[in-house]
């Protein structure tokens, strides 16, 4: 028997002049008569943190009964397709009281934040950062920090005694070094793709620039035709998928440019929230899916948030809502807010179970954790978290899990940290682990 199949390798870019694209792993990638464990189909462990702020309105969110077959809640209930990998993990608090700017720094970390508001900052390294040194260096983005609100130039936009850094990113590579959130998706895009620029001129190829398919298409056609009928659906999927998120954000582009007022306004950042919110996300599941990164976190909006939800019928801020004061108008339209952040996360997840990545799915090779730094959002609460996991680790213990009260976030982060094989014996503020895995 001969064997001649060459393997295309599994860093490979289509390149024109302006752009690079990578390419998801592909049966071309993978060596003939190679055991998988030894290929590049070998699953590549990946990791995602998304935050929501001010906490869910709990009795529609913690189950009832424990274990695998829970009911799911109204607000869980998007979730219920991805029963089989997924874990929620109630009682669940964090330290530092009721403070908005500890509440979103201290859920990554473990660790209350310093009370100062000069730039002497200090947390703690985030749970994303120390899992992006661990899985993420042969990747071009050891990690992507991605959100949708930037309060930087708010005045008063920060808590009282806090930096306003505390509330601007759930990520800190370092005690003292925040992370920046991008919150425009071309930037995002751009970064992943080799588009760089200046708005100026990003403002100008809005008009004449042709997308990176386009100037690759070349390139395409002819691996098309060296690619089995498998690999060729593939590829065809995934360009389908970089050509749609160009379209929307073009899209996006044209229908904001309109409204750019000032020289510094970003070009790119939709004007509707639930678009925004899956554009990132989609962006996320390409960096999955190209292994341009392994790790990313998102905040899908910042605490403080005065983001309204007019097309749920919630014409408040959303920090305004969350202080319900136990009004049943405020209370179901708080819940209607944290419904729909899980269906945007949900369809997230579903991007990442439909999509092929080595034996499995992108979703059986990661681990996804959703929550917030508050439990009831209407007393800033540092205890009764909510905390959704999911991915294909989630096999042991899924279903719901209700720990001791007041069980420390950092039991949770210690326990993902060893299962990605980081032997930490502490992490912040935990006492112990939590049995996920």
């Amino acid at each position: 028997m001969f064997i001649t199949k060459m393997a295309l390798p599994r860093r490979t870019f289509l390149r024109s002049t302006s752009a690079a694209l990578a390419l998801p792993l592909l049966e071309a990638m993978v060596p003939a008569l190679t055991a998988t464990a030894k290929t590049v189909a070998t699953p590549r462990p990946r990791f995602g943190a998304v935050y929501v702020p001010h906490g869910v309105i709990l009795d529609q969110w913690d189950p009832l009964t424990t274990g695998a077959g829970f009911d799911f809640t109204p607000i869980l209930k998007p979730l219920e397709p991805f029963r089989d990998s997924l874990a929620i993990v109630t009682n669940v608090a964090r330290g530092g009281g009721n403070n908005h700017a500890v509440a979103c720094s201290s859920w990554l970390s473990g660790v209350v934040a310093k009370a100062t508001e000069a730039e002497d900052v200090l947390l703690g390294t985030t749970i994303d950062q120390v899992i992006a040194k661990q899985i993420g260096g042969g990747t071009p983005f050891p990690s992507l920090e991605l959100a949708t609100e930037d309060f930087t130039g708010f005045v008063g936009g920060c808590s009282t005694g806090y930096s306003c850094a505390y509330m601007n990113t759930i990520s800190w590579s370092t005690p003292t070094t925040p992370l920046p959130m991008e919150i425009n998706p071309r930037v995002v895009f751009e970064r992943l793709f080799g588009r760089a620029g200046t708005a100026d001129q990003r403002r100008v190829r809005l008009q004449k620039d042709k997308s990176i398919l386009d100037s690759i298409k070349e390139d395409v056609d002819r691996l098309q035709g060296w690619l089995g009928e498998r690999d060729r659906v593939r590829l065809s999927e995934y360009l389908d998928d970089v050509r749609e998120i160009e379209r929307r954000i073009e899209r996006m582009e044209e229908q904001s440019s309109a409204a750019i007022t000032s020289f510094d306004a970003p070009v790119g950042i939709p004007e509707a929230y639930g678009e925004h919110a899956s554009l990132m996300f989609d962006l996320a599941a390409v960096a999955y899916q190209t292994d341009l990164s392994r790790v990313f976190s998102f905040m899908m909006a910042r605490d403080l948030s005065t983001k309204t939800y007019p097309q749920l019928g919630v014409t408040l801020g959303h920090h305004d809502v969350s202080h319900h004061g136990g009004d049943p108008g405020q209370i179901s339209a708080h819940a209607k807010i944290n419904t729909y952040h899980i269906q945007l996360f949900a369809r997230f997840l579903e991007k990442l179970r439909s999509t092929p990545d080595g034996d499995g799915s992108l979703l059986d090779h990661s681990l996804i954790v959703y929550g917030s730094g508050m439990g009831n959002g209407n007393i800033h609460a540092p205890d009764r978290l909510p905390l959704a996991i999911v991915g294909g680790a989630i096999t042991k213990n899924r279903g719901h899990i209700r720990t001791a009260e007041h069980t420390p976030v950092g039991n949770v982060w210690l326990s993902t940290a060893n299962h990605f094989e980081i032997p930490l014996e502490r992490f912040g503020d935990s006492t112990g682990s939590v049995d996920l895995f």
